[in-house]
């Protein structure tokens, strides 16, 4: 059988770190004297850059460095008593590693995504932690995803798949040519999913069990 490759986002499809990334976002906002927005109109734009994060929240374009600079500091001293495993997610990352290769491909900074990997005791499982430092254009673009996909060998010729939860991740398997789960246990609304024509399964476990079978193994 070919190799198989399944690539996951992070955020909001095996990690939920909405606390620390909350709380450190209100930190930044504060510093700099603006209002701290709500859980629910933050949690809409985890996925996306920070500085697009940022944008969104009405700060000046000239400004968005500080502030990403401010979050990251606040957000390093957070994120690991934050950040917790999805239901499922060990479940489905240790299925996926009886069967595939795996990495991942996150927004997030990859420095910081692979030591919550290893503190949540998954960072062995995969080949690699593809993160924004490592792009010039974050996903929703396919470089990403294309990034990733060098550090597998016979790459070219494998069954690939990337898991994630918003349409960033499922635009960025689209350009990249590989096909796309969706999940439901992040931060991504179902009708903006559906509207990619691919399987959306309710977590990570189930979107790999949807690929097991697809592959029919």
């Amino acid at each position: 059988m070919k190799q198989v490759i399944i690539l996951f986002d992070l955020d909001g499809t095996l990690i939920d770190s909405t606390k620390a990334i909350y709380a450190s976002f209100c930190e930044a906002m504060s510093a700099f004297g603006y209002p701290t927005p709500s859980l629910d109109s933050l949690k809409a734009t985890i996925g996306h850059t920070l500085e697009d994060m940022f944008l969104a929240f009405g700060i000046p374009k000239a400004q968005v460095g500080d502030f990403v600079q401010a979050y990251r500091i606040s957000y390093r001293a957070k994120m690991e008593a934050g950040t917790t495993l999805l239901p499922n997610a060990k479940e489905a990352i240790v299925f996926a590693k009886s069967f595939a290769d795996l990495g991942v491909v996150t927004t997030k900074r990859g420095d910081f995504s692979a030591k919550l990997l290893d503190c949540l005791g998954v960072g062995e499982y995969f080949r690699c932690v593809i993160g924004i430092e490592s792009v010039s254009k974050p996903k929703p673009d396919s470089e990403p995803i294309l990034k990733a996909l060098e550090h597998f060998p016979n790459a070219s010729s494998a069954h690939k798949y990337m898991i994630g939860d918003t349409t960033l991740d499922l635009e960025s398997a689209k350009g990249a040519g590989i096909s796309a789960v969706g999940v439901l246990c992040g931060y991504g609304k179902q009708e903006a999913l559906g509207a990619y024509n691919v399987p959306l399964c309710a977590d990570s476990l189930m979107a790999v069990r949807e690929i097991h079978r697809s592959l029919g193994i």
